[in-house]
């Protein structure tokens, strides 16, 4: 661990002196990415969260301990990610989606047909970056905000386009309780775009989908992810 840890501060530090961004740049940068990754942990290990997996496994090993043995695989793969792209700027795209599949098993185990996950990404836009953990804040933004039963599933698609960006959408069902205003993580999203001097991500809703368009960041240098 102590040597993983050595490898990643010694990337950190040789990406930090990247001519692409001044060091004041650099630096709010890292500190946008940290608090990123800070709000998604505690996200991800709030009671509610913690127990409700716990009590996805429990009821797995009862019933199937192949499942069961998989859904602990990716839990695992969901904090380890946290955990480790906190350092990094910017992370490939094929990255951050591996990271997504995870991150949807957990809650596909528990919701079942209430929610629905579809890709359609371009092989040829896998090794752009963009911001860690953007997919994953509108991924939770959009179950937080909607209704998701299998009478009513919510259906999140993950796609890319032409011009090199990538949308996340979803159909609207919002919740009554919750008061319609620009979802967390957003502004987070846009700040990160700012620092990095690039075009700012589009935000529409029509035709009762909610769309963000993220502009993909083409590779500088491979990622280690």
């Amino acid at each position: 661990m102590i040597c993983e840890i050595m490898f990643f501060r010694k990337m950190y530090l040789s990406r930090k002196k990247s001519p692409t961004l001044s060091e004041q740049e650099t630096e709010r940068l890292r500190m946008a990415n940290l608090q990123s990754q800070l709000d998604a942990l505690k996200q991800q290990i709030n009671p509610h969260f913690f127990f409700n997996n716990l009590n996805v496994l429990d009821s797995l090993i009862e019933e199937d301990a192949v499942r069961a043995r998989v859904f602990l695989e990716e839990l695992g793969a969901v904090y380890r990610y946290l955990l480790r792209c906190s350092e990094f700027q910017l992370i490939a795209l094929a990255s951050e989606m591996d990271f997504i599949k995870s991150y949807y098993h957990l809650l596909k185990t528990r919701l079942g047909d209430g929610l629905q996950l579809v890709i359609r990404i371009d092989q040829k836009y896998e090794a752009c970056q963009l911001p860690p953990l953007t997919i994953q804040l509108l991924v939770e933004n959009a179950f937080i905000q909607n209704i998701v039963l299998p009478e009513q599933p919510l259906v999140i698609t993950i796609s890319t386009d032409s011009n090199g960006h990538l949308l996340v959408c979803n159909n609207v069902q919002r919740k009554q309780n919750v008061v319609v205003t620009n979802p967390a993580g957003l502004d987070d999203i846009l700040d990160k775009y700012r620092i990095l001097q690039k075009e700012l991500p589009g935000i529409t809703e029509q035709q009762g989908q909610f769309i963000v368009t993220i502009p993909l960041i083409p590779a500088i240098c491979p990622s280690i992810f």
